[in-house]
């Protein structure tokens, strides 16, 4: 290439879409020829049982913007654009899905967005799907409807594969698990708030088929409370476990007092029922207090850890003068 760091890298992961690369490169190819920028191209083969490699490795024969990287077997999405990540140099990166249902004519104008509107980061919205309703558009809907209440950013499509990033937020976030669902929220905790919102076209697929079940939401939801709970207190652990526990050994000390004053009251009236022991609330009061120790301890241990962590001390730092 013309130049060392390119200004457009575009990465593509992608697990058995052999049929739709050469189709896929040839569209990308002549919408960025247009632009005028230097660029390159990121396959990501996910592990692929079919002839996607040889697809790949013909068009990086034939082309010197192809680079690729290929798995010994299928590890994810969020394993491929981290690889992706670390990999691409272009000083705008975009990613796209290999199946051909993210359009490839959005590219000028996502580039366009962060190097002229100063966008960090800009997702694109499908606002008109053309998948089934029934199980995927409704789920979607549901699922990022959650997802905005509890990240605090007002994306109406925050899975969506095509993306547009600062090489810095790539540079500075860590796609690991299955968490490419929330870049954008990853992004956001890392210092990158200009974040913003593009309609794409949405194009029905060409080649095969859906590679991710409906599983995905429920994978999903899990994957929003892990990230939020540890974003929110990965770094303060004790702030969450001990709040809690403190509480309910709080809670199972008042309890168990009450429960003690009303025997003490029935024994100066006279009233002989039944012991301490067999009142219900003594054994809740009881639980309370034992499940409040073992989470303020739980806090503390993990406390410990956090002290000992290489990541203790890892902020993200924009600049810092000489």
């Amino acid at each position: 290439m013309a130049n060392s760091t390119p200004n457009l890298s575009i990465i593509v992961p992608l697990y058995n879409e052999a049929e739709s690369l050469p189709k896929l490169y040839e569209w990308v190819e002549r919408v960025v020829a247009k632009m005028g920028i230097s660029w390159d191209i990121w396959f990501v083969n996910d592990g692929s049982t079919d002839n996607s490699q040889q697809e790949i490795e013909k068009l990086a024969d034939t082309s010197e913007h192809v680079r690729y990287i290929q798995f010994r077997h299928n590890y994810g999405k969020s394993p491929a654009l981290y690889c992706g990540f670390e990999a691409a140099e272009g000083d705008v990166v975009i990613t796209m899905d290999a199946d051909l249902q993210d359009d490839p004519e959005e590219i000028p104008e996502l580039y366009r967005m962060i190097t002229e509107d100063g966008y960090d980061l800009v997702s694109g919205w499908k606002k008109h799907r053309l998948d089934n309703a029934l199980t995927k558009n409704l789920p979607s809907k549901l699922y990022n409807a959650t997802a905005r209440a509890i990240t605090g950013l007002k994306l109406h499509d925050m899975n969506c594969g095509l993306k547009a990033y600062k090489k810095d937020v790539i540079k500075n976030i860590e796609v690991f698990g299955e968490m490419h669902r929330y870049i954008p929220f990853l992004a956001k905790n890392a210092g990158f708030t200009k974040i913003g919102e593009k309609v794409v076209n949405h194009r029905k697929r060409e080649f095969g088929s859906s590679k991710f079940g409906i599983n995905r939401f429920v994978n999903g939801y899990l994957d929003l409370l892990t990230l939020w709970f540890l974003l929110k207190f990965g770094k303060q652990p004790m702030h969450f476990f001990g709040l809690i526990g403190s509480l309910m050994f709080v809670l199972g000390v008042i309890s168990i007092s009450v429960v003690g004053i009303q025997k003490i009251i029935a024994l100066n009236h006279h009233e002989y029922g039944m012991l301490v022991a067999d009142n219900a609330y003594f054994h809740l009061s009881i639980l309370a207090m034992i499940l409040g120790t073992l989470l303020f301890v739980t806090g503390f241990l993990a406390e410990l850890i956090i002290r000992n962590s290489p990541e203790r001390n890892n902020y993200q730092i924009a600049k810092k003068s000489c």
